[in-house]
């Protein structure tokens, strides 16, 4: 059992939503992500959906193929509902038309290409939420 990591009760705690249908695979992310963030999972659109609409979250870490739709549809939908909320896109493969619609109409934050590591995974997110705090001002 790990412990858990001290924070004083004014620290802001920055939140991040992984959506992903492979339990293992977001158990592996939660737990490379929880020393350093409070952690939410959704294992479809749907889920995640439901999640946004009760509590605000900072980075939103979506597969591309997911129960419910693809993520690349649901992190556009992410984009026009929460706009200040940074996007970041985990793949097997981007095709040039992803690419595009990754840039144009999701805005994201970053796309990985899988096998992801954990270790970039940390840094991305921590990056996503540095520059989604400079962005608000």
């Amino acid at each position: 059992m790990k412990p858990e990591p001290t924070r004083s009760p004014a620290e802001k705690v920055e939140s991040v939503l992984l959506v992903d249908d492979e339990p293992a695979l977001l158990r592996v992310f939660k737990e490379a992500l929880e020393p350093h963030f409070e952690v939410a999972t959704a294992t479809s659109t749907r889920e995640a959906e439901f999640l946004l609409h009760k509590r605000a979250f900072n980075v939103v870490v979506s597969d591309h193929q997911i129960p419910g739709g693809n993520g690349m549809s649901f992190l556009v939908r992410c984009r026009e509902e929460f706009p200040s909320m940074q996007r970041i896109l985990v793949t097997g493969f981007m095709k040039p038309e992803m690419l595009l619609r990754s840039v144009n109409e999701a805005a994201l934050y970053r796309y990985l290409l899988k096998p992801v590591q954990v270790v970039d995974l940390v840094k991305i997110v921590h990056d996503a939420i540095k520059a989604g705090e400079t962005s608000k001002g």
